[in-house]
């Protein structure tokens, strides 16, 4: 296998954008080809990540995106995994290298919902769960997220105030992302004070539907020595599925997609959980951000509350979560997601996150799932 890399890397800022769809990917993707120092047609092939292209009047994104590109005929593959879509393209373009089928790709997700309905945005979302037993029955994902919360705070004795700091934490870091969605320091106050979404969970607990696009640059390492560029090491990957439905799980507050992934991203790495010295998780309510760090190993099983209660996952904690402010701040453009814990990943690395960035680290994550935690991917990158 070859030794893959990510050699420059792009976004739009994340909110609501005036731009279509294709001007997001165009533009994040044009960013991430100047960053690496390249030229479109250094590029084989794209993955394009993308659940509600429709909701643009725009599918079929590749053959469009790589037009737009001046590259049209190089090949291109959408993908969709709901929430994990980007990640899922990440690891498309991660294998293909690595198996030498090509020298350098661009990645990119994208989304674009906020000039939709919240009852058209909120209805296709249900989609994405097994709406057979759940979405038609009206169960949204913030209320099987809330079961989640209500499930961990009876079992492990979590409170609406400990979810709270998780919130106020992501925001917090969210304030040094010039990109990010929701740059508005809160309180835990705040947050509890919030509207109720489904209880326990409030408005300041769950991430805002976002505009946005996000690009990378994966290359072998030769391609990246010839360009000169800073770039960094992809050490680990791993995916994982779980039961679509909640109900078909046997513990709904471990997410075994995420387990798997992770055990199979730190095997291909050579490393621990210790190892890591910071990580971007899928926090779409803040309870996911406590499962995830347990899941990811960060943390004991029920002990993910105590680790963000006494401060262990902020920006100068045991280990930092989210420190570009995570979905709950950075914002959720469904695509674009994973795609963005990379560029993040890549920033920090390469010491371009500015104020947010972390000391000293050598070793990231990123953890991007669909849905409740149905598919999942798991990417260890290592700075050089």
């Amino acid at each position: 296998m070859e030794t893959v890399c990510v050699l420059g890397a792009g976004s739009t800022r994340y909110g609501r954008l005036d731009e279509s769809l294709v001007e997001m990917i165009a533009n994040a993707s044009a960013d991430a080809i100047d960053d690496a120092g390249i030229v479109p047609g250094d590029i084989g092939a794209a993955y394009i990540s993308n659940v509600f292209g429709i909701a643009d009047k725009q599918v079929h994104l590749g053959p469009v995106i790589m037009s737009r590109l001046g590259i049209p005929e190089k090949p291109s593959l959408s993908i969709e995994s709901a929430c994990g879509s980007g990640s899922v393209s990440f690891r498309e373009a991660y294998a293909n290298v690595a198996a030498g089928f090509y020298d350098a790709v661009l990645v990119t997700g994208a989304e674009k919902v906020t000039h939709t309905t919240t009852a058209w945005t909120t209805t296709y979302f249900a989609y994405c769960s097994d709406f057979f037993y759940e979405g038609s029955a009206g169960a949204s994902f913030p209320g099987l997220f809330a079961s989640m919360a209500r499930a961990y705070m009876t079992e492990y004795g979590a409170t609406e105030e400990d979810f709270a700091r998780v919130a106020v934490k992501n925001h917090e870091n969210g304030l040094l992302n010039p990109k990010a969605h929701l740059r508005k320091k809160i309180t835990v106050d705040d947050v509890l004070g919030s509207a109720v979404v489904a209880s326990p969970l409030k408005l300041y607990d769950c991430c805002p539907f976002s505009d946005g696009a996000s690009s990378a640059i994966v290359c072998n390492e030769k391609f990246a020595k010839e360009h000169g560029g800073k770039y960094v090491k992809v050490i680990g990957s791993g995916r994982g599925g779980s039961p679509s439905a909640l109900q078909d799980r046997n513990h709904i507050t471990t997410i075994d997609s995420t387990v798997s992934a992770s055990k199979a991203a730190y095997k291909a790495a050579g490393i621990t959980p210790k190892d890591v010295d910071f990580a971007e998780v899928h926090d779409c309510f803040t309870i996911a951000e406590v499962v995830n760090s347990e899941d990811l190993g960060f943390a004991k099983k029920g002990e993910g509350i105590g680790a963000a209660r006494e401060g262990r996952t902020a920006r100068n904690g045991d280990i930092p979560l989210n420190p570009s402010g995570g979905l709950k701040s950075k914002g959720h453009p469904i695509g674009a997601t994973g795609v963005g814990q990379v560029v993040e990943t890549y920033e920090q690395l390469t010491g371009a996150a500015g104020e947010r960035g972390i000391k000293g680290a050598e070793i990231g994550l990123t953890h991007n799932f669909g849905a409740t935690g149905a598919s999942c991917a798991v990417h260890i990158f290592q700075s050089v």
